[in-house]
């Protein structure tokens, strides 16, 4: 099939390179010259494991292009993908000028090619951007503003993605599900025919109407937020009554009615999507004089457990509610492993209140330096405005992000932080801010076994764990 992909972002790119693997015929499309030129020249504007080799095979075999010109794409396109930003706007509701704008691109050209008579033929408008109930109503009028006909000229459908940052490509090629929201059956049959080949081991396609197509997504997401969120106040309650919460995990998680996934508990999630469409969800339940409780619990929860280890990195190294002249140092820039991707991430939130409180901070992430350099340019750091403000500087490893510290704290759970040296790590860091002369070491991802970290020489702290003193 020819498809064109609209927008060459996270989930643009992915879904090209992807489809283009599967044989067929990609165009993707972006206003930004700079990144076609990137990507035309073969290199990638996102991390993603794996994407690169499909990605090399796309262009190598000419079924993957990339363009600025719409509609070269548009022409010969079965199917138009709408992967655009939807960020939140005023009062956390998804922002659709991206999507309606071009949607009224799309429009504006079939109309013109349909008014010099022979027109483009059918086209089936998917739009796979993450979007509130009832958008796809709103694109399909703007379509028809140019007098185009729905179920004639164009059908649109939902259909949303799933896919995991740091395992994309493989919930791409073997999706648990598809999502195809359409009251079309032409519509229905070019989705299927194009994700028959992804579903060969039998996992299904769901096809629904497009409102719960558009529901499915935000409450996927929103029970998964849910999930990690209960789990993290259950931890806070486990500080509290010296229980375990690994062990409680471990207990819970064998129950099929609850089952292991997205229960680990630590400094909070963030990323595109989670905190992106809780907010969305609760917006639109407000919109419809719905008070969606749960929701409004996840997002305060959550952005109280993404500053939760600033207070206890206070109370253990700082004086007088200042942490000036302390040394941190923190592994983890992504908000999770094998990304690049920074937004919301509770390592950003940790680095601003740190850096408020005047500490220095050294960090080391194996992929997302660059984006968080990109980040603290465009919204730097600041200061509580009455004291000297810390810093924040760039170690090229872990080591020497440890090295000199007086603090250590972990922020993302990447696989290279689970077994480091810990002789190297605690002779190079210093001892003299906790009382029992060892290395601090907060461990907000509970990456690390406190009985090891003990045995040691650490005085180590992570989240729902007891504390266990260190073998100095």
């Amino acid at each position: 099939m020819n498809i064109a992909v609209v927008g060459t972002g996270y989930v643009g790119l992915v879904s090209g390179v992807c489809f283009a693997e599967m044989g067929n015929q990609v165009a993707c499309v972006d206003i930004d010259s700079g990144k076609v030129d990137s990507l035309r020249d073969g290199r990638l504007t996102i991390y993603e494991p794996g994407l690169e080799v499909y990605f090399e095979r796309g262009r190598r075999e000419g079924r993957l292009t990339f363009t600025t010109d719409l509609a070269s794409a548009l022409e010969p396109a079965d199917a138009v993908f709408l992967a655009l930003p939807t960020p939140p706007g005023e009062g956390g509701a998804a922002d659709l000028r991206y999507v309606l704008g071009v949607a009224d691109d799309v429009g504006r050209l079939l109309a013109e090619a349909k008014a010099d008579g022979e027109g483009w033929g059918y086209k089936v408008i998917v739009d796979k951007s993450t979007v509130p109930v009832g958008t796809a109503d709103r694109v399909t009028a703007a379509i028809e503003r140019h007098g185009l006909e729905a179920g004639t000229d164009f059908d649109v459908v939902s259909n949303p993605e799933f896919l995991r940052e740091g395992a994309a490509v493989d919930d791409f090629m073997k999706p648990e599900r598809v999502v195809v929201g359409t009251d079309s059956e032409r519509a229905a049959d070019v989705m299927r025919r194009l994700y028959e080949p992804f579903v060969r081991s039998g996992n299904p396609i769901l096809v629904m109407d497009e409102k719960s197509a558009e529901m499915t997504k935000y409450a996927a997401n929103a029970m998964l937020a849910t999930k990690i969120t209960f789990m993290n106040e259950v931890a806070n309650l486990c500080e509290r009554v010296g229980a375990d919460v690994d062990k409680v995990r471990r207990g819970i998680g064998t129950d099929s009615r609850i089952g292991p996934k997205f229960l680990y508990a630590g400094i909070g999630f963030g990323g595109s999507c989670f905190p992106k469409d809780v907010q969305a969800l609760h917006r639109t339940a407000r919109e419809n004089d719905y008070d969606f409780q749960i929701l409004g619990a996840v997002l305060d929860v959550n952005d109280e457990q993404r500053r939760s280890m600033v207070p206890r990195v206070l109370e253990a190294a700082g004086t007088d509610g200042r942490l000036d002249g302390v040394r941190v140092g923190l592994w983890g820039l992504a908000f999770k492993p094998h990304t690049d991707d920074v937004r919301e991430s509770p390592a950003h939130v940790i680095i601003r209140e740190l850096v408020r409180l005047g500490a220095d901070v050294h960090a080391f992430d194996p992929e997302a330096a660059g984006t968080t350099k990109e980040t603290f340019e465009r919204e730097p750091l600041e200061g509580d405005g009455t004291n000297s403000v810390g810093s924040l500087s760039y170690a090229e490893s872990a080591y020497a992000a440890a090295d000199g510290a007086d603090v250590l704290v972990v922020a993302t759970e990447w696989p290279e932080f689970r077994r480091p040296d810990l002789e190297r790590v605690r002779a190079s860091m210093t001892g003299g801010r906790s009382g029992d002369g060892a290395p601090l070491v907060f461990d907000g991802r509970n990456v690390f076994d406190p009985e090891r970290m003990a045995e040691a020489g650490f005085t180590y702290h992570s989240v729902g764990r007891p504390h266990i003193a260190p073998a100095v």
